[in-house]
């Protein structure tokens, strides 16, 4: 079904692109004059759409009303260029509305050729325009002190962005604190805001509703789970703002601050909270309508008109270098915290597997087994132990011919790391040398499946099939 309004993954990214790539529609040439005739012609059909679709269905009276008795006392009679006419209705709509999103913008001339539109090509050139400066991803460095960076200039549709995203995030998943700079972001995707955010998140957390005329619905976003990447959910955040960020780049902002998951540094925001889409007026104009506002879980309002302000007011050219001193004290701190909780929790480990091994020692498996499996979920949780990890410690038990602790602890990587073939060879090696020589097969054969290169495994397994 063909939609009236496009749809919101798309509507927000005027804003990033006119701010970031040349041709910009401010940077047009004048074109002729506009009659009083279009002047009537504009105004009533600008009324009209934003009757039709304005989210506030009263407000959207007030500015007819509003528009047509400025034309009526003659305010529109100094102004007959086209770009000038379509900035004094701007100001006009929002000194009614107070919406900065708002605004009647002069069409870019139309492209002169004899092919047909093909909607597809044009969807993917559409898609790869939005990708052409790297999804937005201006800088993504480490900086001194371990403090992830990341310059970020428009949140593009997340179908598009999300593995540039993901990319940045893995760069800067082992930092001791994030900055995210969006001074210089207009806006974009709702999904990729939320895409983002879900990183700071250990929860499933409630960010953002959008409320929509169309339909009289609200639209709930919370956090992902399924991230490409490891979470950092307890890493100090700082996010720098300026009064050019807007729109969706200062829902990021709010959600986080919000929800206290960031400290905001630098200038209060633009104060853009109702999302919407862009409507032809006429050949020469278009109307970006916002459609839907933002709706807090927390605060139950939004930023619309009053921008977010930040913790810490400082220039924008100041919020970096503030940033950073915050941050190098902050990661400082977190390396610390995060030393003494591995030590804390290898500790906890060190009990149970102590325990575990006494307990293999009287025949007592089953209460060993889920005494090894707790030692290694916690170290799993406190990121002292990883797949090679747990793999190596297995071994050093098999080398001390602890077998049955070995067997447990290679199960475990198995349950935990199923597609990874190196865990199988390793349980069946364990089962091998415990003499189980049928789980010691299909534990090879498993491995053999995952990795058909795996030529010891082959080799183990004829010599196997040859002793039954």
């Amino acid at each position: 079904m063909k939609k009236r309004i496009p749809k919101l993954a798309g509507i927000w990214l005027v804003a990033i692109f006119t701010a970031v790539l040349p041709g910009s529609l401010s940077a047009q040439k004048k074109t002729e004059n506009l009659s009083e005739k279009e002047k009537i012609q504009v105004i009533e059909q600008t009324s009209d759409l934003l009757n039709e679709l304005y989210v506030f269905p009263d407000v959207a009276k007030e500015i007819g009303v509003h528009l047509k008795a400025k034309l009526e006392e003659g305010a529109f009679d100094t102004v007959s260029d086209k770009e000038a006419f379509a900035g004094m209705m701007t100001r006009e709509m929002q000194s009614v509305s107070h919406d900065k999103h708002m605004r009647i913008r002069m069409r870019p001339p139309p492209v002169v050729s004899t092919e047909e539109v093909d909607p597809v090509l044009d969807d993917i050139l559409r898609k790869e325009n939005q990708t052409s400066f790297n999804s937005g991803y201006i800088k993504v460095e480490i900086l001194p002190g371990n403090i992830g960076y990341v310059d970020l200039r428009g949140f593009v549709e997340v179908e598009s962005g999300k593995e540039t995203a993901s990319a940045a995030m893995k760069l800067i998943s082992n930092t001791y604190a994030v900055i995210f700079d969006i001074r210089k972001n207009g806006g974009g995707d709702p999904a990729m805001v939320q895409y983002l955010c879900s990183y700071f998140f250990d929860k499933p957390t409630h960010l953002n509703s959008l409320y929509w005329r169309e339909g009289d619905r609200t639209e709930e976003f919370w956090t992902h789970d399924d991230i490409t990447g490891k979470k950092m959910a307890d890493v100090p955040l700082f996010v720098l703002t300026a009064r050019r960020t807007f729109s969706g780049a200062e829902e990021f902002a709010y959600n986080l601050q919000t929800r206290k998951r960031a400290t905001l540094i630098g200038e209060v925001t633009g104060g853009g909270a109702n999302p919407g889409g862009t409507r032809v007026v006429n050949d020469d104009f278009f109307l970006f309508i916002p459609t839907g506002r933002a709706i807090n879980p927390v605060t139950g309002t939004n930023w619309e008109g009053v921008g977010v302000k930040p913790d810490m007011e400082v220039n924008a050219d100041s919020a970096l270098d503030l940033a950073i001193r915050e941050a190098t004290i902050a990661a400082e701190n977190y390396y610390q915290g995060w030393q003494d909780r591995i030590v804390s929790g290898y500790q906890k480990s060190k009990q149970l597997f102590d325990k575990a091994s006494l307990l293999y020692e009287s025949d007592q498996r089953e209460e060993a087994d889920k005494l090894v499996n707790e030692g290694l979920q916690n170290g799993l949780e406190h990121y002292f132990l990883d797949e090679q990890g747990i793999n190596a410690m297995g071994y050093q038990f098999l080398g001390e011919k602890k077998i049955q602790m070995a067997i447990a602890i290679f199960a475990f990587n198995v349950m935990t790391f199923p597609g990874s073939a190196n865990t199988y060879d390793s349980l069946g090696e364990a089962y091998l040398a415990n003499g189980d020589n049928q789980l010691a097969l299909e534990n090879y054969k498993k491995s053999i499946e995952l990795d058909p290169s795996n030529s010891n495994a082959r080799k183990i397994i004829d010599d196997l099939n040859k002793k039954k």
